[in-house]
This record gives C-alpha cells, structure tokens and sequence, in this order.
C-alpha cells in the first residue's frame, strides 16, 4: 500500500508547476526518494529549500538522500543546518549521529546522541548507538550502562552488553 501511495505521488509530481510550494516539492523529493532515485529527491529537496530555507524536514531527508549516496560529509552539513534551525529537533542529531559514525567520529557521535536522549529520553536506540560509540572510544562503563539503559527500554542490547559488561 506504502508503495501505491508513493508511485502515485511520484506520478503526480510531474506535473509540477512554477508556482509550486516547498512542500509540493518535498512530497516530489520523498516519492523519489522510496523509488531509490536518491539524485532525483535532492534536487527536489533542494528546490523546497530554495523556497523555504528554514524548512527542517527538507534539510533532514536530503541528509538521508545524501547518506544513503554514501556522502556522509554531505549528510552532516544537512543535518547541522536542520538543527541550527531546530536546536530541539531530535531526529536530526540521531541521524547526524548515524552519519558521524559511518565517518568514524565516535565522539562525535556521543556528543550527539547525548544531545538527543536530553531531548527524548524514551527512544532506546539512542542510548545503543551512543553506547557502542562509547565502546570504540574506550568507555566500557559508560557503554554498558548504555547498553542496560537500551534494552530496559526495549531494545535488544544483548551483544553489547555481553561485550562490554563483564
């Protein structure tokens, strides 16, 4: 059904306009997106931004078209500027702190996901992510208690415990 939807919005995005809205072109941009035609939904997300350049969720998901296109630097820059415009907006440290990590900057990546669990404090795979981080910089207290904070939040953290907490 997911899929239907986003063909039809991807056929429908052909006919767009010169008066079309950022959010007309953000919907173009996620169509695309789902088609695995990453390219495509960044020029679209940047069209939306061209018109609204405080438009967070756009920043976001170019972020995600660029990642998934393996620029991760790319990626980082989009995130920063959704979170310069939206400094409580979780989504966007998680997924800087996912790009942070494909670039192996794992201190980068706990001092985002600890901005992120300041934000939301329920969303187990935060505390995993930071914990694993944790793990490669040396902070095997540190990840376990991640670790433990993950899966008591209902997140399977059983291989990084078994890693970290002996």
């Amino acid at each position: 059904m997911k899929n239907i939807l986003y063909l039809l919005l991807a056929l429908a995005s052909c006919g767009i306009s010169a008066q079309t809205t950022a959010e007309e072109y953000l919907n173009s941009a996620v169509s695309k997106f789902y088609l695995n035609d990453m390219k495509g939904a960044i020029v679209s997300y940047t069209k939306a931004i061209e018109i609204d350049t405080n438009y967070v969720e756009a920043y976001r998901k170019r972020g995600l078209a660029k990642e998934t296109l393996k620029d991760y630097s790319g990626a980082i820059v989009d995130y920063t500027k959704a979170i310069e415009i939206d400094p409580n907006y979780a989504p966007a440290y998680r997924d800087r702190g996912i790009a942070k990590g494909k670039l192996k900057d794992h201190t980068g990546v706990v001092e985002d996901y600890t901005r992120a669990i300041e934000i939301d404090s329920n969303y187990a795979i935060d505390y995993y992510n930071r914990g694993v981080s944790k793990f490669y910089l040396g902070d095997m207290i540190g990840a376990c208690k991640d670790a433990r904070k993950a899966q008591a939040l209902g997140d399977d953290a059983s291989i990084l415990i078994k890693k970290v907490c002996n």
